[in-house]
């Protein structure tokens, strides 16, 4: 039966025109798919969707999703990459890969705080051991290893205290007690800091942040060199039936293009923004990984090649909790909101005396997220609030 035969609808729905190939450029095409389809049955039952070698339903990804896998595998210096649709979802994929009822884990008292949560929920409805460790800790966490011990987790630096691991020492003596380790990259997006060339097993990454860059896509994503550990985590991708959006793909794949020029711009607009803080009176410390007095900064300077544009400081503990809500208030150029990684500046208090056992520091723990704005007019934006205190 020719078109011409066709019913109208039908005709609509198998158009008879092809657009010619051989169209070139530079962005990688948007492929959506829930359907996937194959030129014969064979095809379709000789495909498998673990291997990434052909397509089998959209879930399982495109050649837009397979692209970007593949560029972030690159720069994170791993062979696999497995898409989520939040850091969050891509956290709790690795957890629970690879944790079971009765076994252990261990989580840096500095981690992100949902992660901690995941753990706790993991310990009162799954009975899997959750205990939270020093981040500083290094290569006595061996002493912490239990024979049902399976996966350390790691977060260098910390996102709101900013202490550096050394990740290196802890990978030594998970490994001898044949215990995996995963890393929480997000600070360093991949570009500051090689978690593989340090001896991780699972690098896990929040895309929302520098990647994006635009404030606008949740994604995360997790990537080992290891196939064996990359097949575990596409069987528990599958079962949670964890899928990404093609359209927020892309923007990510748009967002790496640059990533680098603003990875480095926030970083030097970080620096000078801390330098003049550590000169206020206002501030007692500045929690900056590249800063002498900011914990593990040693380790930094060993490991890492540069800082973005995430850092905290701790207010003089004469200021009360709502003086320091006064000043973030008072801010016209840093916004109030979570996250980081975007063009724009922000600003958040956190308790930090709730979120950590064993917190010495006095003062209110302020986190400033450095945009892309002009340096001088950032620094303008602080001192006009501060001098309203």
């Amino acid at each position: 039966m020719t078109n011409k035969q066709q019913g109208q609808n039908t005709s609509i729905v198998h158009p008879e025109y092809r657009a010619p190939e051989g169209f070139a450029s530079f962005p990688m095409a948007i492929h959506h798919a829930s359907t996937v389809l194959f030129k014969d049955v064979e095809a379709m039952r000789s495909r498998s969707w673990l291997n990434k070698s052909a397509y089998t339903y959209g879930l399982h990804g495109t050649p837009t999703s397979f692209q970007l896998e593949g560029e972030i595998a690159h720069i994170e210096g791993g062979k696999h990459c497995v898409l989520a649709p939040s850091g969050l979802s891509a956290i709790s994929l690795v957890s629970l890969t690879f944790l079971s009822s009765g076994d252990d884990v261990l989580i840096p008292d500095n981690a992100y705080g949902p992660n901690k949560e995941f753990g706790m929920w993991l310990k009162n409805s799954f009975g899997i051991s959750v205990r939270f460790y020093d981040p500083m800790i290094g290569s006595a966490i061996g002493e912490l290893i239990l024979p049902n011990t399976r996966l350390i987790w790691a977060e260098t630096p910390g996102s709101v205290s900013m202490e550096v691991a050394d990740i290196p020492a802890i990978c030594a003596a998970a490994h001898s007690r044949g215990v995996l380790v995963a890393v929480d990259n997000t600070w360093s997006a991949g570009l500051a800091f090689k978690p593989f060339e340090h001896g991780a097993d699972i690098s896990m990454q929040a895309l929302t942040k520098y990647q994006s860059g635009g404030s606008d896509v949740l994604m995360g994503a997790v990537i080992t060199r290891d196939s064996e550990l990359n097949n575990r985590i596409l069987m528990t991708h599958m079962r949670l039936g964890l899928g990404v959006g093609m359209d927020d793909v892309y923007l990510v794949l748009r967002g790496l293009q640059s990533m680098k020029l603003r990875f480095e711009a926030h970083d030097i607009a970080a620096r000078k923004i801390a330098v003049w803080l550590k000169t206020r009176p206002e501030i007692t410390k500045v929690l900056h990984p590249a800063w002498e007095d900011c914990p593990g900064h040693t380790i930094w300077k060993r490991d890492f090649t540069g800082a973005g544009g995430l850092f905290s400081v701790l207010f003089d503990e004469k200021f009360s909790e709502a003086q320091t809500d006064q000043f973030i208030n008072q801010l016209k150029l840093f916004k109030i909101g979570f996250s980081w990684g975007g063009s724009h500046s922000l600003c958040v208090p956190y308790r930090i005396e709730t979120m950590r056992e064993n917190w010495q520091d006095k003062g209110i723990l302020v986190r400033f997220n450095i945009g892309l704005e002009d340096v001088d007019d950032l620094i303008a934006d602080i001192e006009q609030s501060l001098n309203l205190l």
